[in-house]
């Protein structure tokens, strides 16, 4: 999720008040922070609790502080506050960075060391590990909106071959793996990020087999297509919008294009995973899709993946929502599992 331009009438009148919000965050998310849960979640979202801009997410030992505002300076005088409040409720925590989302300077958007030495490379989230860039990019190389989608993929794809298509760090990958998966394909136009799937393989022991394939998704789909290989699962992540030379990727205008792009790669009664993470397209415009697609007859939506409650907020935490209602999804994340049918009945073939 890329909440960079939520919107919101909240604000924020005091250094008192700031605390008291990021306090009530943190007490309803005590029981996440037990070591049976996860490394990795989010500590505090401004966007829905109360501080639009301002978004702390946890990993490991590392508290990651991101600035969304525009310009930066307008949350920079609370910006040690906040690391002060929870280095005093976290006292465990070793290092501290600062992300300035739109900052001019591209080393501020990676991030900057604020307290300590190094920062967290590894988690562990439902007992898989995953090598971790926390300056990568803007970002920190692992998305915590799709964990329950991880947790999924741990539980359903023993046995199965799966395409992860941008796959970025190959977190989704990884987790198909964790689950059995006999052979998974990462592919991703950015080389440097799937170097951290190469590195997440060698943190576990799996016995199923990982390709790399750094490649343009048109190209990667055209290959396969041409190939005649079908996969039993196929993940479609892709980013709110990019272009190159192969075609153009746009969750709001060309997503259903896209679907239609990997859908012939999935065998028969295979699983096709779609999100679109698209700020501002209401959900009932995705089901809209999702609805044209059963139509056709070789689409069955299954269920709906819902995003974990540190992302959304909790009841007693939520102050603000979504500029787009996601409804029936909980979040501006959209994540459908569907099922496909083929004339051909045709299996998997890699």
């Amino acid at each position: 999720m890329n909440p960079n331009n939520e919107t919101s009438n909240s604000t924020i009148n005091s250094r008192e008040e700031l605390l008291q919000r990021i306090s009530v965050a943190l007490s309803a998310r005590q029981t996440m922070l037990a070591p049976e849960h996860t490394q990795a979640l989010r500590l505090f979202n401004g966007f829905y609790e109360g501080c639009p801009g301002l978004v702390v997410d946890l990993f490991a030992s590392t508290l990651v502080v991101a600035n969304h505002t525009r310009p930066p300076d307008s949350l920079e005088d609370s910006v040690p506050d906040v690391f002060a409040f929870y280095r005093e409720a976290l006292p465990w925590l070793t290092s501290g960075l600062l992300k300035r989302r739109h900052a001019t300077d591209p080393a501020l958007r990676k991030g900057v060391t604020t307290f300590g030495g190094s920062l967290s490379s590894v988690i562990t989230e439902h007992g898989v590990r995953y090598a971790l860039n926390l300056t990568l990019n803007q970002d920190c190389s692992f998305y915590l909106d799709t964990r329950n989608l991880r947790k999924y993929l741990i539980q359903n794809m023993a046995g199965k071959s799966v395409l992860n298509c941008f796959a970025y760090t190959g977190a989704l990958g990884i987790a198909a793996l964790a689950g059995g998966a006999r052979n998974v394909v990462q592919t991703d136009l950015n080389k440097a990020a799937l170097t951290l799937a190469q590195q997440s393989i060698q943190l576990n022991s799996f016995s199923g087999r990982m390709e790399i394939l750094p490649m343009d998704f048109f190209k990667v789909v055209g290959y396969f297509k041409q190939h005649k290989v079908l996969f039993d699962c196929v993940i479609l992540d892709p980013p709110l919008y990019s272009n190159t030379p192969q075609g153009t990727v746009d969750l709001l205008h060309n997503w259903l294009r896209l679907i239609n792009k990997v859908r012939p790669l999935v065998a028969h009664e295979g699983k096709l995973i779609v999100i679109n993470n698209a700020l501002y397209l209401p959900g009932s415009a995705v089901m809209q899709t999702l609805e044209e697609l059963q139509a056709t007859g070789f689409v069955q939506p299954e269920h709906l993946i819902p995003v974990p409650e540190d992302i959304t907020g909790f009841p007693q935490t939520i102050i603000d929502h979504p500029p787009a209602d996601p409804s029936p999804f909980n979040h501006p994340t959209k994540i459908a599992l569907l099922r496909i049918i083929r004339n051909d009945g045709a299996a998997a073939t890699h």
